[in-house]
């Protein structure tokens, strides 16, 4: 777990109980200061309880929270916090501008700063064109760019997002993607809830897995997925091939042979063997185990 001394979110033990459920289950953690954070868990892990623990939007059972140095819930702290809910709804007859209007005010943002802050996150999630037309005329993507929006009212230092993706196509989802990192270099902490591996795994910088309301792994992405072998594409070797397999197990796909559980630095071996034998190297990729293979590893392949 990396340093808790200046981290924008710590947790210790943190659970929540309903009844005889248990959502979150001592959870522990610690997510650094401007770094995009991937919080990952199949539907039911706790995840979104989580997250209103972390606002202050439910009380812990036991165990404790802090974001920004604050108590979870600390009413300084949470306007220095954005937050996009996995469901959200804006007025059809307001435009893009009146809704950052009223939430302006809603924020007790003072009326002397609500023109440029409206402004500023209608360019950030890149709205200022359509400022003016009513959220009913919105595609499901550009709603997801206001509430995105509406999250950066107040120039946040940690923006909490819930599933920004879900409901959007490739190019939505791209948007999206944008957003995120330019708010990482602008310096912003992103926590992002989502069980949309592939999205997490082109944005963030560390990942926490959690699984029955308790993290089961968590680190920078690099350190979490393994290399996995690597693929050459070669002719020539002929029944020569079977005389790789002290190197891995090996597939073969056409010219490609895939071994599995190579090392990267005995690749070079690896290539020099079968330039022994007679083969002919055209390419040397290496594979790289996918977040979506470590997530169910670490699942133990539940369902």
């Amino acid at each position: 777990m990396p340093d808790a001394s200046d981290a924008a979110i710590v947790t210790t033990g943190l659970t929540k109980t309903y009844g005889s459920v248990t959502a979150v289950a001592g959870l522990s953690m610690a997510v650094p200061r401007g770094e995009v954070f991937g919080f990952l868990g199949p539907n039911g892990a706790g995840k979104t309880t989580a997250v209103k623990l972390l606002l202050g939007l439910a009380r812990p059972t036991s165990g404790s929270a802090t974001v920004l140095g604050a108590r979870a819930g600390d009413a300084s702290a949470r306007r220095r916090i954005g937050y996009l809910p996995e469901l959200f709804r804006y007025q059809v007859w307001l435009t893009a501008y009146e809704v950052l209007v009223l939430h302006c005010r809603l924020a007790r943002i003072p009326t002397s700063r609500t023109r440029a802050e409206v402004e500023r996150a209608l360019v950030t999630v890149g709205l200022a064109e359509r400022a003016h037309d009513r959220v009913g005329t919105f595609s499901k993507g550009m709603q997801q760019r206001l509430g995105l929006g509406v999250a950066l009212l107040g120039n946040p230092e940690v923006v909490f997002l819930d599933e920004p993706t879900s409901a959007l196509d490739p190019v939505g989802r791209k948007d999206v993607r944008d957003i995120i990192r330019n708010l990482r270099d602008r310096g912003m902490t992103v926590f992002l809830n989502s069980h949309l591996l592939g999205e997490v795994e082109q944005v963030c910088d560390r990942v926490a897995v959690v699984h029955h309301g308790s993290v089961i792994a968590s680190g920078q992405l690099d350190a979490l997925l393994s290399d996995s072998g690597v693929r050459v594409r070669v002719d020539g070797l002929g029944a020569a091939t079977g005389k790789l397999q002290r190197f891995g197990e090996l597939h073969r796909d056409g010219d490609w042979i895939s071994v599995d559980g190579v090392a990267l630095e005995t690749v070079p071996d690896l290539v020099a063997e079968i330039v022994a034998l007679g083969g002919r190297v055209y390419a040397v990729e290496p594979r790289h185990q996918s977040l979506e293979d470590r997530f169910m590893e670490l699942l133990g392949g539940e369902s």
